[in-house]
Formats: structure tokens, C-alpha cells, sequence
């Protein structure tokens, strides 16, 4: 990761607000019903924590990885004020020894992964979970460039149909919802946005 990068995200999340609010992003939490009822979820690029928060909430062990510790350390906060525990991980996806037979990824927003890296951090999400583990993705598409309320400013980092079915086509049950929504995440993404859902199991 490069350091501009880090002292970038670093610095946003310095503050004592929630750059992303304390409230779980809308589309993971849609999909409680679908959570196991206990088991190791993994948040990725979960910045201060509030998805990672929620699932603890939803009675899973958690993992929450994020590469800024002034991030995690809010999200340790946020875990604490909420009654639960999570685990929290600084790391950088790209180089990190990811976990094995995970019940729940949810990878919300995680865009900043260049293209080229991309297909091995997706490699990474299929290997880490479990046969018949969750995937609950949800990210920006292309037409976010013309809303700009949020999330990257290049198209290559955006998320088509096409790339997340090349990446997951074979999972089971598998889901993938595009759609243009109002979110209210904080100072960090609000108003109308194109988004992207896949929901979707590994194959047992």
C-alpha cells in the first residue's frame, strides 16, 4: 500500500467522528436473516468498524482488518460502547496471510484495490471461506463517477456485473443486485449512489 495512501486514510480517520457513521452499511444489514446463527465472519477493509460491530452484534466471532490504526482503534471504541468484542487486525489485504475455513466475509466498499490486484484478493476472499461460507459484497459501479457521493474516482477501481460473476459465478445461490440508492453513511458517502450487491456461498 502505498504511504501517501495510508497517510491519507489515516489522517480522515483521526477525528473522533465516524467518517462512515456507527451504524452497519444498509445493504449488510438487509441481509441479517441470511447470517449464520454463530461462526467466524471477516470484515475486510473495515475501517472503524461499524460492519465489523454488527456482526459481533449478530452473534458471530469477528475479524476486522483494516490498515490504519487510527481506524481500528475507533472500531475497538465503537465494539466497546455496543457491548461486544471483536478482534482487530491492521494489515494490508495485499500481503496478508488470510485466514482459512471463515463462516461470513462481508466486503463493503474495499475499491481501493488496483485492478491488477484485484483478481488476487478476490482469489484470497474464495480461499478464506469455507465450502458453504457467505460472501456479502457491496461496492460502487461505474455510474458513481457521475454522482461522486462516495467511493473511488477511477472506473477501473468500480465493480461490474461481468467482473464480480468472473470472480464468483459459481457460488451458490448467487445474487447480484444493481441498483441506484440514497445511502446515508456518514460524512464519507451520502446521497444517491450506484451500487453493486452480490450475495452468494461458496460451493460445498
Amino acid at each position: 500500500m502505498a504511504s501517501e495512501h495510508f497517510n491519507m486514510w489515516e489522517s480522515r480517520f483521526a477525528g473522533d467522528d465516524y467518517v462512515f457513521g456507527t451504524a452497519p452499511n444498509a445493504f449488510l444489514a438487509s441481509c441479517r436473516e441470511l447470517l449464520p446463527k454463530q461462526g467466524r465472519a471477516l470484515a475486510i477493509a473495515d475501517g472503524e468498524g461499524r460492519n465489523g460491530v454488527f456482526l459481533a452484534e449478530c452473534g458471530l466471532s469477528v475479524l476486522s482488518v483494516d490498515f490504519s490504526p487510527n481506524a481500528q482503534s475507533k472500531a475497538q471504541r465503537l465494539a466497546a460502547t455496543r457491548g461486544v468484542t471483536i478482534e482487530t487486525q491492521c494489515a494490508d489485504l495485499l500481503t496478508w496471510q488470510w485466514p482459512r475455513d471463515v463462516d461470513v466475509i462481508a466486503g463493503i466498499f474495499f475499491q481501493f484495490v488496483e485492478p491488477e490486484q484485484r483478481p488476487a484478493v478476490f482469489q484470497n476472499i474464495r480461499d478464506a471461506l469455507k465450502p458453504g461460507g457467505l460472501l456479502l459484497i457491496e461496492g460502487y459501479r461505474p455510474k458513481q463517477l457521475v454522482y461522486k457521493t462516495g467511493g473511488p474516482s477511477r472506473a477501473e477501481n468500480l465493480y461490474t456485473r461481468e467482473l464480480l460473476e468472473q470472480a464468483f459465478g459459481d457460488f451458490d445461490n448467487l445474487s447480484i443486485r444493481e441498483h441506484d440508492s440514497e445511502i446515508v453513511e456518514g460524512a464519507g458517502h451520502a446521497g444517491l449512489s450506484a451500487l453493486i450487491d452480490l450475495i452468494g456461498w461458496k460451493p460445498k
